[in-house]
């Protein structure tokens, strides 16, 4: 029960502040260098959280086939691949490389 609890107090949080980003967006303005940052930081923040997913695994290195596999990915969808193709590729390319033994 106390699961349920905490999953439904997250899920309120999360709502309840992203509503408060979009009714305050009208009245807060925002400085013209802190507006040109925000963007770069979405991105920067992205990132960050596409390169922990892809090097690390139970807070050590996941091996070379997953972060192999994402740079097959990256350089698939810089292409302009289909996206199907790009997720296929990547996943196939790491379970390749993982059946022929590389960690």
């Amino acid at each position: 029960m106390t699961v349920l609890a905490v999953v439904l107090a997250l899920a309120v949080g999360t709502y309840a502040f992203r509503v408060t980003g979009v009714l305050l967006a009208d009245r807060l303005t925002l400085p013209a260098p802190l507006r040109r940052l925000l963007p770069i930081a979405a991105a920067t923040l992205l990132a960050a959280l596409a390169a922990t997913a892809a090097l690390t695994e139970s807070a050590g290195f996941a091996g070379y086939a997953r972060p192999v596999g994402v740079l097959v990915g990256v350089v698939l969808a810089c292409r302009r691949a289909p996206f199907i193709l790009v997720v296929v590729a990547a996943a196939a390319t790491t379970a390749v490389l993982r059946l022929l033994g590389v960690p």
